[in-house]
């Protein structure tokens, strides 16, 4: 194969994995909340196969699929953007990132104080849209970081982009990226720039930025770059991975963005592989717990994928899939969850096949590498001879 498009549906679970309830997460389904809503359209994605997909009995099933569709369990032990994309990368991690429900412990926060000079509000786990509301008041008036977590390893650093220069902001979290290493390695350091004023409320702008750890092995992207082939990265992939591994990156400002840019890119002459992450299904959507709004962004993305496998040709191959759940129906908590992820191929050299259940997202990463002929070695089995005609 000569181009392999590889497209994250950020938080898009097809199901509960058989150890959600470990993780809290009983019962969560984040394609079938959007599908209750009456508002999901995917017929592409139908015709594909996606409702022929182990456990997908709330979506239409159809007799000559399209494509080749598998449901994918994860081997890591987590259910966070960072794990997630590592093990479709290739990476498993057998153990979970560290996380923080009663906040960052006092020798994290005064060695960020003091290589920032700001001072810290907050430390706790919070809704990103809250925490805003509750302490931007108190930034803007001492110019303090706002400092929160979540059930996910991460440290989220918001800051008012008049009080506090993107730069600045930017800087501070790589500082905080330095300090946040060893027992204390969350999966990202994160930017959280915000706009307004206490009376007409504040909102998030999209200037976000990620400081992930760099992944603790070999990832497909770096075996694609290493072979001499275009590794392209759109959207936070290149946040994700720390800048490993890629040739060429861009980021986006939303999904629509990102879909452009994928579509560009399908335009273009290389060989290789372009890994795109679409992330406002989990950001605007999921931890917003917004089910028609999630229903109808994948509504938007099944539109714009009729027309993107429309500059597929021979040696071309998509493929969908996602890094975790997040429930928009799920209420006990606004976090992500732990569920089977969807995977669907199209090209014109894919044939119908329905593959099951797979142990590990990286399998992902065995079957692009095989595809795109890059020796490559990762605990996931290839399913590349499978879906070829």
């Amino acid at each position: 194969m000569k181009r392999v498009f590889l497209i994250v549906l950020d938080s898009c679970g097809v199901g509960a994995a058989p150890d959600a309830a470990d993780f809290g997460d009983a019962g969560s389904n984040t394609l079938r909340s959007c599908a209750q809503t009456g508002a999901l359209r995917i017929p592409n994605l139908i015709s594909a196969g996606i409702g022929n997909m182990d456990g997908v009995d709330y979506l239409p099933s159809v007799s000559a699929p399209r494509g080749a569709v598998a449901r994918l369990r994860e081997a890591s032990m987590g259910k966070d953007t960072t794990i997630g994309h590592w093990e479709i990368a290739g990476v498993v991690s057998p153990t979970p990132l560290p996380t923080y429900p009663q906040g960052f412990p006092r020798e994290v926060l005064d060695a960020f104080e003091a290589a920032t000079g700001r001072g810290v509000l907050c430390n706790l786990p919070y809704s990103g849209t809250d925490v805003i509301r509750d302490y931007g008041k108190e930034h803007l008036e001492t110019g303090k970081w706002i400092v929160y977590t979540s059930a996910d390893s991460v440290f989220q650093v918001a800051a008012h982009e008049g009080k506090v220069p993107l730069e600045e902001l930017y800087d501070g979290c790589r500082k905080a990226r330095a300090i946040l290493q060893g027992r204390h390695g969350v999966g990202r350091v994160i930017a959280r720039p915000f706009v307004g004023d206490p009376e007409t409320g504040f909102t998030r702008t999209s200037n976000r930025h990620d400081f992930s750890l760099e992944p603790p092995g070999k990832t497909m992207l770096d075996a694609v770059k290493g072979a001499g082939l275009a590794s392209i990265a759109v959207g936070k992939i290149q946040d994700i991975f720390a800048g490993r591994g890629t040739t060429e990156y861009v980021y986006n400002k939303s999904n629509a963005d990102g879909m452009a840019h994928a579509l560009h890119y399908a335009r273009q002459d290389f060989r290789g592989l372009c890994f795109v992450n679409l992330v406002d299904f989990d950001m605007v959507y999921g931890h917003r717990r917004d089910p028609l709004g999630y229903a109808r962004a994948l509504s938007e993305f099944d539109a714009w994928l009729g027309d993107f496998c429309k500059e597929l040709t021979a040696g071309d191959i998509v493929m969908i899939t996602a890094d975790h759940g997040c429930d928009p129906c799920y209420t006990a908590t606004t976090d992500h969850t732990r569920e089977y992820v969807p995977l669907v191929a199209l090209g014109p050299e894919v044939k119908s096949v329905n593959l099951g259940t797979r142990n590990t997202f990286a399998d992902i990463a065995a079957t692009v590498t095989e595809l795109l002929g890059v020796p490559y070695e990762t605990p996931g089995f290839s399913f590349a001879q499978q879906i070829l005609r």
